[in-house]
């Protein structure tokens, strides 16, 4: 039985997956959970919190550990995280990801940012999509390797043994990539010096705090961030691939927009081989979670399936304007402009986290 480090007041050595929808969090904390229920000797539990099963929609994981002689009876969201897993870069400036981390917590954050910097006890940075690529696996089980070697106290071997009688038995197939993932995730995890310098949420300016009262509350108790509106924000679903338009081989079909799950597309009034129609002006990549149906669907090749990191160091601040993708700074730029859909032309982005 392995020795838990820094437990809090109750007696629980707690972790919290950030992650959206398609990451494959949920699996990563049901690994974890029974990694230390089956393989160290813990009393362990594990769940996870998150509304529609939807590729990009919020998703959290909850992960308690305690010494097998005192019960575990708690089955409450983690606040206050041992260690916080952030499955994608952009989560940063999101107030309720980043909540409850203090001088005690250890971070990982997946992303190729150098120079992210974030006060806490200890973090980590890993390059998932790098590797996913590299090793054809899942960012779950890179970022399940980058867990277990930044906890300090789960071998790689249980992790390995753990893959082997869960996933190995459903998904034998990919059981290798799985594994190599795994692997490098554990060997290639980076850690940084974090200081008191680092960024704290409460100063980057990039997150509007609303708190609701009976005063300030909009009439009727209407929620403005609803659930599936222009204001959200599906640019850190992509793994790797994003769809580049080609406009000068657009027929203006529309296929792309009716296979779209999103309505990432723009079109204008225009014309075209001498008539008028509605002239496709590509994609809000703001909203593109990079399925790249467009692409398969597109009979022209107007749309091609690229990877992202080659165009820009942001590449969810991209979008295409003709030929070129350009960086755009969404404050700079505005928060309002065409959205996807006629229905949407006017919509405001009221996402806290971009005006």
């Amino acid at each position: 039985m392995v020795k838990l480090p820094i437990l809090n007041d109750m007696g629980y050595y707690e972790m919290r997956l950030e992650s959206i929808g398609g990451f494959g969090a949920n699996l990563c904390g049901k690994l974890l959970g029974e990694i230390g229920a089956m393989s160290l000797g813990l009393n362990a539990a594990a769940f996870s919190s998150y509304g529609s099963e939807k590729r990009g929609s919020p998703v959290k994981s909850f992960i308690r550990f305690c010494e097998a002689d005192r019960e575990l009876r708690i089955n409450s969201p983690v606040e206050e995280p041992h260690l916080l897993a952030l499955f994608h870069d952009r989560m940063v400036h999101n107030s309720s990801a980043v909540k409850g981390i203090n001088e005690n917590t250890t971070v990982i954050i997946n992303t190729a940012d150098k120079d992210i910097s974030l006060y806490c006890k200890r973090l980590f940075t890993i390059d998932c999509e790098k590797i996913a690529m590299e090793t054809k696996s899942r960012i779950n089980m890179i970022m399940l390797g980058a867990i277990i070697k930044a906890s300090g106290f789960i071998p790689l071997a249980t992790a390995e043994d753990m893959v082997l009688k869960t996933l190995g038995k459903k998904y034998p197939d990919v059981l290798k990539q799985n594994l190599d993932g795994l692997r490098e995730g554990f060997s290639k995890i980076v850690e940084k010096i974090p200081s008191e310098n680092g960024q704290k949420l409460e100063d980057t300016g990039k997150v509007k705090r609303v708190f609701w009262g009976y005063k300030t509350a909009p009439a009727g108790g209407v929620n403005y961030l609803i659930g599936s509106t222009a204001a959200n924000d599906l640019s850190a679903s992509r793994e790797g691939y994003f769809p580049l338009f080609h406009p000068e081989k657009c027929i203006h079909c529309g296929l792309c927009d009716t296979t779209c799950p999103d309505m990432v597309f723009r079109f204008e009034e225009g014309e075209y081989k001498g008539r008028k129609v509605m002239k496709n002006q590509g994609l809000d990549y703001h909203y593109c979670k990079g399925c790249l149906r467009c692409v398969k669907v597109c009979p022209t090749a107007a749309l091609t399936a690229e990877i992202e990191r080659d165009f820009k160091k942001k590449p969810h601040f991209i979008r295409t304007k003709g030929l070129i993708a350009e960086e755009i700074d969404y404050k700079a730029e505005g928060s309002s402009g065409y959205v996807t859909s006629e229905a949407y032309l006017d919509e405001q982005r009221v996402d806290g986290g971009l005006l």
